[in-house]
């Protein structure tokens, strides 16, 4: 029975947010990438789509999500179904880091706006 211990959770940083990744191929996931988000105060992530639907869940604090263009304010205990392909963004209007956990396939790739695209190592 794998067990991941927050001493062996990897961080990685990216567009001013962190990501702890504990379910990865690397911990012995098989199927699917689970990490935890902190998204400071004042952070925009850029607009993105991603491969894979992925299943966004506020712990802490208040975010505003985009998802093709329709904007919601979610608070602690909402959950974000994004499917692939679907045009997202996240952005934290306060001054408190906002914690989310998030759940989706192994192997997601994100594409940002102007085309780059993205393999999230915290996502394989």
């Amino acid at each position: 029975m794998p067990v991941v211990r927050p001493s062996e959770a990897v961080t990685h940083e990216m567009h001013g947010a962190r990501f702890v990744s504990y379910a990865a191929a690397r911990t012995g996931a098989r199927e699917l990438a689970a990490w935890r988000g902190e998204i400071p105060g004042g952070t925009k992530a850029p607009a993105h789509t991603v491969s894979h639907e992925e299943i966004f869940h506020l712990l802490e604090g208040e975010l505003v999500v985009t998802l093709d263009g329709r904007t919601e304010r979610i608070t602690p205990g909402d959950t974000v179904i994004v499917g692939p392909g679907t045009l997202f963004t996240v952005e934290n209007p306060t001054d408190r880091t906002a914690v989310s956990w998030v759940t989706t396939s192994l192997g997601l790739q994100a594409r940002l706006e102007d085309g780059t695209r993205l393999t999230p190592p915290w996502a394989c």
